[in-house]
């Protein structure tokens, strides 16, 4: 018996050294403590650097230890080891920095950092050995997000065991206070093998020389590309203040392909590639800066200072895992005769107003008659509306205005109340019988239309306040509201532009020749759209079906001037227009964008001149992109058009950040369905309204917060109000508009978060209480045989034979269970499982990534069909 008393105790105690190795979340984590810096009290980060966020993902905080930069352009550096020893894949980066105090920051990995200090100066190095970029950000940036499946590997066999976090601190007046920085990055990792494997290819000019005075200096960079198929997926871009646009190319046979195009004035993020580019062996990567040199009274030469310049153009990719290369360079040019061909888009500047580059500029530079306080207000608004970006766009569904009894829809807008103003066509119908082929109207014996053409109504429960616009119109279309309450509208019949006072019934102005098309100065032929500026008062014309312009006349009605022509075959060049068919204008920037149709894009020009400034064109898009809308903030909402046979894109509305273009959100009505939406309006608290033009219908919709937290910033120093079921690194999906439970489905993802924090928790803990139970239970099993089997005698032999068992588990003090000192004794034995989990050391590990790449590519479209007149 004492025999099987033993084994069954050795059995038991084996299994429970077998459970606590068992791998949960807590179990991969080293003994972190001696290597995690005691952060100042100053600073507001987490104070677990390591947290658990299920049973395969964690997150890593990343941050400077407190640190008061002495001097402008500081370069500080900061080590964290890899806390795993197996392979990790980081699948998502948050940065914690502001731009009052950080010009930019980068994360490398590697194997060995230059110190081993809390931080050091940067111009000791970072790493001894070969470092990867992994992350960069600067001035504000939203965070990177990389796609779904792709991840940077780590750890392991080949991947770097630390990561290390570079902070430039340009301008340190924001430290006069002499407060603590804790500026660094949060990274979430995971366990689970990533598909896809990213890398960086870093473009940068080493020999670029900047003359003074000099207006337009180009820094070109170009390299053969040799190795395997690459898929790019990300871009940044990186200058100094003399930098005005950079842009990076594939070269293949001639034929230049845009990876990415963006001003390094405004924030330097990393952009994702709007449209898939691959990379193939001896393919040519190419990039151009544009620098200008005026103000300067001296040479500007590449380095690292303010004074200095620099010209990088950074790309995230994806390999195959079994050719993957975490990092490569390029610095030369290979071919400089290749420019001349480059794309006329990379020699424009991309303007950016004056008052924004002070504020987005971190590099030190005297501030004369600069009221700070003010800068920092601004900035403190910007990286609120930033913030202010994490919301959904659903269906307010008890709004009536969905039933209302409409003709077809063809415009909206807002007016100074911000009551809704609708322009429908009562009984008229634009078919194919409308016009002939010169585009005369042909139904002008039904007259105009008797029903009132213009509707006013409550914006919340969709009554009628107010209608107008009997007997004027023959086919309504565009609409827009000056900031004096005037209405402004297209009529494509009469091809004519109306402003109408609210409650006047006569035109104030009108513009064209009734019925007669045309293409010169007084003559329209089908204007679609009108767009006011609230400053000058001037007039924007888009123009039109037959045209391809836009043109500006002053408030009284004079013609100034016109830009666009018709697109020619092939891609769509910047300037031409395939039916220009809705205006917004954007005060904030000076800009007006154009929703140019049928080619599927967004494109904004300079108010002043005309002059083409950027193209926003995403593959959702779709071929068609009907309305464009603009909302002080920095918001973009649009509204595209059914797909052609065979294609895929919905037809949805979508929300856009105005800065960078990228797609915030996307939406669709529960009740009925899209069928044209033909235009969008917004209003500042993203209420927004969308009128359908074959489905006679308009659906309001209503913003829903979708932030577990906030940030505010005073003097640098960030401050976040975390809700307490929130964990350090948020899993943020795309909103799906197939989807109508999206309450539900995050509902549900907040309750997994929520138990995934509890789970490993729970899990040690039962593994620990089930050996006590059932070492309890064998104890109480042996009491009930010795009485009832063996009697006295039998219990006197388990005395003499457990006791010495039970002597050994109580120790010489005989007064505690000691599980460690009883297998102490047995040969092989090691106390790993048994002694308390040490908190003390650190291990340090190797990381590196492993997946697979797979290759997204776009079929060619089929042949386009003739555009739907509405």
């Amino acid at each position: 018996m004492a025999g099987l008393v033993n084994n069954l105790l050795i059995l038991f105690l084996v299994f429970q050294n077998i459970c606590l190795g068992f791998r949960s979340p807590l179990s991969v984590f080293k003994r972190y403590k001696d290597t995690t810096r005691s952060l100042s009290s100053e600073c507001l980060g987490s104070d677990r650097p390591v947290i658990s966020l299920g049973l395969s993902d964690f997150a890593l905080d990343i941050r400077m230890p407190g640190v008061t930069p002495k001097q402008s352009d500081t370069y500080l550096c900061m080590s964290v080891p890899l806390p795993v020893d197996d392979e990790a894949y980081v699948v998502d980066f948050k940065p914690h920095a502001s731009m009052d105090t950080v010009h930019h920051m980068l994360l490398f990995g590697c194997n060995e950092p230059s110190s081993t200090e809390n931080y050091w100066d940067c111009d000791e190095g970072t790493c001894k050995d070969k470092s990867n970029i992994l992350y960069a950000w600067a001035r504000n940036a939203p965070p990177t997000r990389l796609p779904k499946g792709v991840g940077f590997r780590v750890g392991g066999e080949t991947g770097g065991r630390f990561f290390v976090l570079q902070v430039h601190y340009g301008d340190i007046s924001a430290f006069r206070d002499k407060h603590k920085d804790c500026s660094g990055v949060t990274l979430h990792l995971t366990h689970q093998k990533q598909p896809l494997i990213a890398g960086m290819y870093l473009m940068m000019s080493v020999n670029t020389v900047i003359p003074p005075g000099e207006k337009v200096v180009d820094a070109d960079i170009a390299c053969h590309y040799k190795r395997f198929p690459m898929h790019l997926f990300a871009y940044r871009v990186h200058t100094h203040r003399l930098g005005k646009v950079v842009s990076g190319y594939r070269v293949r046979n001639g034929q230049w392909t845009l990876i990415g195009r963006q001003s390094p004035q405004l924030p330097q993020a990393f952009y994702p590639v709007e449209h898939p580019v691959d990379v193939n062996y001896d393919d040519i990567l190419a990039a151009r800066c544009v620098f200008s040199g005026e103000g300067r009274t001296t040479e500007t030469r590449i380095g690292g200072t303010a004074n200095d310049e620099m010209c990088n153009f950074y790309i995230m990719y994806y390999m195959e895992a079994k050719h993957a290369v975490s990092y490569m360079t390029c610095t030369q040019n290979a071919n400089p005769e290749m420019f001349r061909n480059i794309p006329q888009e990379a020699n424009i500047p991309i303007p950016v107003k004056s008052d924004m580059l002070k504020v987005t500029h971190g590099h030190h530079e005297e501030t004369k008659g600069t009221d700070k306080s003010s800068l920092l207000q601004q900035a403190k608004k910007e990286e609120e509306e930033i913030l202010d970006q994490d919301f959904h766009i659903e269906e307010a569904v008890e709004w009536p205005g969905v039933d209302l009894k409409l003709g077809q829809v063809s415009g909206l807008a807002l007016d100074p109340e911000n009551n809704l103003v609708i322009f429908h066509r009562g009984d008229h119908v634009w078919d194919e019988n409308s016009f002939d082929s010169k585009f005369v109207y042909q139904q002008r014996g039904l007259g105009p239309i008797e029903q009132n053409t213009i509707l006013v109504l409550n914006p919340s429960n969709a009554k009628l306040l107010h209608s107008m616009g009997r007997s004027l119109f023959y086919l309504p279309h565009g609409l827009s509201i000056d900031k004096n309450g005037n209405y402004w509208v297209t009529d494509v019949a009469l091809h004519q532009v109306f402003k109408l006072g609210a409650h006047d019934k006569e035109p104030l102005l009108i513009l064209g020749v009734a019925l007669q098309p045309g293409s010169d100065r007084n003559h329209f032929c089908q204007p679609t759209d009108v767009a006011v500026d609230p400053i000058t008062g001037s007039i924007y014309i888009s123009d039109g079906y037959c045209n391809s312009r836009v043109i500006q006349f002053t408030p009284k009605g004079l013609y100034v001037m016109q830009w666009g022509e018709e697109t020619s075959l092939g891609r769509a060049r910047p300037g031409q227009f395939h039916i220009p068919h809705s205006l917004a204008l954007i005060p904030d920037f000076s800009q007006l964008c154009v929703a140019d149709r049928e080619n599927g894009r967004i494109q904004c020009f300079k108010l002043e001149t005309g002059e083409f400034i950027r193209e926003i064109k995403h593959k959702s898009f779709g071929r068609e992109l009907f309305a464009v809308s603009y909302v002080p903030g920095g918001f973009l909402f649009a509204v595209n058009g059914m797909p052609y046979p065979g294609e895929a894109e919905p037809v949805q509305g979508f929300v856009m950040n105005f800065s960078t273009g990228e797609i915030i959100d996307t939406f669709i009505p529960l009740r009925k369905n899209f069928e044209m939406p033909h235009d969008v309006v917004a209003s500042e608290d993203k209420t927004v309204f969308v009128g359908d033009v074959h489905a006679r219908a308009v659906w309001k919709f209503a913003s829903v917060e979708k932030m577990e937290h906030r940030s505010v910033k005073k003097a640098g120093i960030e401050v976040q109000e975390i809700k307490e079921s929130e964990t350090i690194v948020e899993a943020r999906l795309k909103n799906t508009p197939e989807s109508t439970d999206h309450l539900k489905k995050k509902e549900k993802q907040h309750l997994v978060q929520q138990a995934s924090t509890g789970v490993s928790f729970v899990l040690i803990t039962i593994l620990l209480i089930i050996p006590v139970v059932v070492l309890l239970a064998i104890l109480l099993f042996i009491r009930w045989r010795k009485t009832t089997v063996y009697g006295a005698d039998g219990e006197h032999k388990l005395d003499s034979s457990s006791g010495r068992i039970l002597g050994k588990l109580r120790g010489k003090g005989g007064g505690g269970l000691n599980l460690g000192n009883f297998f102490a004794s047995h040969k092989g034995y090691s106390r790993k499982g048994f002694d308390r989990l040490s908190t003390e050391g650190s291990d340090q590990e190797k990381d590196e990534d492993d997946g697979t790449d797979s290759e997204e590519e776009c079929s060619a479209p089929p042949p386009p069909s003739a555009p739907s007149s509405s």
